[in-house]
């Protein structure tokens, strides 16, 4: 998954551009699993309104 990284400046957006794992766990563990929980809390909140 991740090869030798070489370049002039690392950066946080070319160690994602390694390959398309890096970018798909860093994906669903920044904008996914935040959606999980986000949907559980807006659930319990509106069925305690009712």
């Amino acid at each position: 998954m991740f090869e030798a990284f070489t370049d002039v400046v690392p950066s946080f957006f070319g160690t994602l551009n390694q390959g398309p794992m890096t970018l798909t766990i860093f994906l669903h563990t920044v904008i996914i699993l935040p959606m999980f929980f986000l949907y559980r809390q807006e659930k319990k909140r509106l069925e305690n309104e009712q």
